[in-house]
């Protein structure tokens, strides 16, 4: 297969870099907006962070995960990196598999759940059963989804393990 010349090589990694900022940038928003959701007592702050944390789940969350792994793919196939050939690389792959996951399914529910609790309960959500069970889970999602994205981050910079035998 062809590989790219540098110009379109550090066209298609900046394209990878803004969906990957995009990204990161999503995750510091779920974290403001769910800490906010976890403190208020006021139900329409409740309902306004459940419904933007769910546009967001709906939108930015699962282009930025498409983009990032579209263009993370192709620049794995038309460099040198190679899908398989560096341990980094493939740690890559792996936190990128769990990323899809929590992203575009699990922070998605459980935004939505969250969306229709307190559309009929308000503030009385907490009251509900269930409620506070899938806050807790969105929390788990927001973090290993946040810890993958910065590990990520880390691997792509130091490039750790070297190249497979």
């Amino acid at each position: 297969m062809k590989k790219l010349n540098a110009k379109q090589r550090k066209t298609l990694l900046l394209l990878h870099l803004i969906f990957a900022s995009i990204m990161l940038g999503g995750q510091a928003t779920f974290i403001i907006l769910a800490l906010t959701a976890s403190v208020t007592d006021t139900a329409s702050v409740l309902q306004a962070c459940y419904t933007i944390m769910h546009l967001l789940a709906d939108s930015s969350v699962r282009a930025s995960t498409i983009g990032t792994t579209v263009t993370g793919i192709l620049l794995s196939v038309l460099t040198s990196w190679g899908l398989f050939r560096y341990y980094w690389l493939i740690a890559k792959q792996l936190l990128t598999l769990l990323s899809i996951g929590i992203g575009l399914i699990g922070i998605y529910e459980w935004t939505l759940k969250g969306v229709m609790l307190t559309e009929t309960s308000g503030i009385h959500a907490w009251a509900e059963p269930g409620f506070t069970v899938n806050h807790t889970w969105l929390w788990i999602g927001i973090a290993i989804q946040t810890l993958s994205l910065l590990a990520m981050f880390i691997l792509s910079v130091w490039k750790p393990g070297g190249k497979r035998k």
